[in-house]
């Protein structure tokens, strides 16, 4: 596996903490609980699943290869989203995780069609299968 240090040299240390295959493992299991809970109906509770899994992976492809996409989950998805260097479906992918309305009122139950958890729970794993290509080394390199 490919590994391109962070500018200064050094990998941050909270990147560190696990190894590449590790943190796409732990957005499997961040992305099974997603799941879990989109068929509970719990949306909010899903999509914040489903960003987490999707920047756990990330995680992975940041160990081996240093971009600028911030620290926590939600920045890496952000930054992904705007990034040249990342294929346009998984722009788009992210894209539509982070414009996902999350409800602010917890006594408000909003009701979401089959369909479109199918299509959230799809651009998730479009972008965490982005992060184990980038892992793996057959993506995410510069030409």
């Amino acid at each position: 596996m490919l590994r391109e240090a962070a500018p200064s040299g050094l990998t941050p240390a909270w990147l560190t903490r696990q190894s590449p295959e590790a943190w796409i493992q732990q957005g499997l299991a961040e992305l099974r609980r997603a799941e879990a809970r989109l068929s509970a109906h719990d949306r909010t509770a899903a999509v914040l699943g489903m960003r987490r899994a999707a920047g756990m992976a990330l995680n992975g492809a940041l160990s081996v290869r240093w971009r600028a996409w911030g620290r926590t989950y939600v920045e890496h998805l952000r930054a992904i989203a705007d990034d040249g260097n990342v294929p346009d479906a998984v722009r788009e992918a992210a894209r539509l995780l982070n414009d996902v309305p999350l409800d602010k009122q917890p006594s408000v139950v909003r009701l979401t069609p089959p369909s479109e958890g199918a299509r959230w729970l799809e651009a998730t794993k479009t972008v965490m299968a982005h992060a184990y290509a980038v892992v793996h080394g057959s993506t995410g390199q510069a030409p």
